[in-house]
């Protein structure tokens, strides 16, 4: 096997598994620390580290438009993604319910792609993936036709917003002017998200409320985690597959980490699995493989 198919491998490992805890983490963390500061002093921690790791190296400095390039990712990718998240979670919704709704970034990033390229349908595949994956939506959220009573719908809104700013972000970011080392892209990137992520901290009143004196070992623990696992290594491992691969591809993480999530959040947090859940989850999964596991379709006749 050649290194770079054993990189794009590990990548691909990282993402998948790694990020299927960060659900969890990000719950323990916010139960004693302020949501948008901790996301943004993370990332700007891990964005740090990396983008001074990058310049001790020697990396070429960026330009001007490559920051302005990753002021755009980052503010799509963790203030419009990540920071949808957190709000869900701050609202109460359950980390493993908050993956399955994640879920369906893949789709869509199919959606956006479709669009993108101008073309009037998107295919059989396509549309079918698209269906059953809102219906497995409706199924997880709905109970005899209004929204569930434990699923806050702000909380709800704000999980299908930051998919589609997630979405959007990815396939953005594969035609965008960025360095090309991945490690100093993610650097960048971590740095502005982290960044507007504290802007919205400071604008919704987190830093009044900042006692570190109620900070619980179990969320500063998460803090950590949240800053090696799923910043520096989870997403470098996303910036890189996003560079060497498709956006279909990349969107692939969502087959593992809702199962890795829901499992520790029922493990570790006692949050309720049922069997709807289960099946909603099964049907979500099952039209993102629709989607990005389609077969090639023929060009379009002129």
């Amino acid at each position: 096997m050649n290194g770079g198919k054993t990189k794009i491998i590990a990548a691909f490992a990282a993402v998948y598994i790694l990020w299927g805890s960060t659900y969890l983490a990000i719950r323990f963390a916010i139960e004693t620390l302020p949501p948008f500061l901790m996301s943004g002093v993370r990332f700007v921690i891990a964005g740090g580290l990396l983008f001074g790791f990058m310049a001790m190296k020697g990396e070429k400095c960026p330009t001007s438009r490559q920051w302005r390039s990753t002021v755009i990712i980052g503010g799509l990718l963790l203030l419009g993604g990540n920071g949808g998240v957190v709000y869900a979670e701050e609202r109460g919704v359950a980390s493993g319910l908050t993956a399955l709704l994640v879920a369906t970034v893949p789709i869509w990033m199919a959606l956006l792609d479709w669009k993108s390229r101008g073309r009037l349908n998107p295919g059989a595949w396509v549309s079918a993936g698209l269906a059953l994956g809102f219906a497995g939506v409706a199924l997880l959220v709905l109970q005899n036709g209004v929204v569930a009573v434990h699923i806050d719908p702000v909380g709800l809104a704000s999980l299908v917003a930051a998919s589609v700013a997630w979405a959007y972000g990815s396939i953005w970011a594969r035609t965008a002017d960025l360095p090309r080392s991945s490690l100093q892209t993610t650097g960048m990137q971590l740095l502005m998200g982290g960044l507007w992520l504290c802007i919205a901290g400071l604008l919704k009143g987190e830093a009044a409320h900042v006692e570190a004196a109620e900070w619980s070992l179990r969320s500063v623990g998460a803090f950590f985690y949240l800053i090696f696992f799923g910043s520096i290594i989870g997403y470098s491992a996303y910036v890189y597959i996003l560079k060497m691969s498709t956006p279909a591809k990349a969107g692939t993480y969502a087959y593992i980490n809702p199962a890795i999530a829901v499992f520790l959040g029922w493990a570790l947090a006692g949050e309720k699995v049922t069997g709807v859940t289960i099946l909603a989850a099964m049907i979500i999964i099952f039209s993102v493989a629709l989607i990005t596991i389609r077969p090639r379709e023929a060009p379009a006749r002129e």
